[in-house]
């Protein structure tokens, strides 16, 4: 869906180029996935993660303290949502992201209730009170909501510019982002312990009797233990669930843009499946999909989208 808007025009080109630029430099899986768009929806998507990229940035900006974090996140929100207010705003913004996301936003009729939702998502750990005390989660509810402002809101804004007809569509999309962020946490447990965060549920590590301190204070590249691999296979088995809802998906989102989204769910399921025959040791290595095997998902795509313009 598009629309005349005042902002068309070079500097609107410029500013999906930034965007672009971003996307091929820092969403690694995700642009593989981009690159099997149509044009207008690629710049779209490219907008909306560099959008998205940039909130992270600032969130995860570790030289400055929580509080400085926040300022900065504050006065950067109240730019996008004067952008948001006043058209000419966005054309004089210093901020080219802002641009394209505004131009993204009218063209594709994305509530921008759903980018706040993904900021929140995003400061979430920057809530925490203690200084020092790790960022954990109590329950799988906790953790789920943690999920759904990073992750579901982000495919909720994401099939709005893939396009689709049926409500059906949303609650798939947000479990598919749910799938891919317990991937996520899967893949980064080491990752994230050194940074004194364990998105694994508290009440899980209690149910496979793993210490919340065994994983902030482990031994470089030490193996899990039993009890660490029962735990990491439960959450790979709930993500297993989730992807189920990604194949359930795919069929409700316009012909043209079922390739990106069979390329992202391809990859994404790729990485779990070399988490689960590493025998969940997310400790040793941090678990990847080969760069060949990520090409030879994208010519499967290319070819799909060739076929579907057919």
């Amino acid at each position: 869906m598009t629309q005349e808007n005042p902002t068309d025009g070079p500097t609107l080109d410029r500013a999906y180029a930034v965007c672009r630029a971003t996307a091929r430099r820092e969403a690694k899986n995700f642009y593989y996935a981009f690159l099997a768009l149509p044009a207008p929806r690629r710049n779209a998507i490219c907008a909306i993660y560099a959008f998205m990229r940039h909130a992270d940035d600032l969130a995860d900006d570790e030289s400055l303290s929580r509080d400085e974090r926040r300022r900065r996140i504050d006065a950067w929100l109240a730019e996008w949502r004067s952008v948001c207010r006043n058209p000419r705003t966005a054309i004089a913004s210093s901020d080219p992201v802002f641009l394209a996301v505004r131009d993204t936003v009218a063209r594709f009729t994305i509530p921008l209730s759903l980018l706040d939702e993904l900021v929140e998502g995003v400061t979430m750990d920057l809530r925490q009170v203690a200084t020092n005390a790790p960022d954990t989660y109590t329950t799988f509810d906790d953790l789920y909501r943690y999920c759904y402002l990073v992750a579901s809101v982000v495919g909720l804004v994401c099939i709005r510019i893939f396009g689709y007809t049926d409500p059906a569509a949303e609650k798939l999309a947000e479990e598919t982002g749910i799938a891919f962020q317990l991937t996520n946490i899967l893949r980064d447990v080491a990752e994230d312990a050194a940074r004194n965060r364990v998105y694994l549920p508290l009440e899980d590590l209690a149910a496979h009797n793993v210490s919340l301190d065994s994983l902030l204070h482990r031994a470089p590249g030490a193996p899990p233990t039993a009890n660490e691999r029962t735990l990491l296979e439960e959450i790979a088995h709930r993500a297993e669930d989730y992807y189920q809802s990604a194949h359930k998906l795919l069929p409700l989102i316009d012909r043209e843009s079922r390739p990106a989204l069979r390329v992202l769910v391809s990859i994404y399921h790729g990485l779990l499946m070399r988490i689960r025959r590493a025998d969940y040791d997310v400790f040793s290595r941090r678990a990847s999909v080969p760069l060949a095997q990520k090409l030879a998902i994208l010519a499967v795509g290319l070819a799909r989208m060739a076929l579907a313009r057919l």
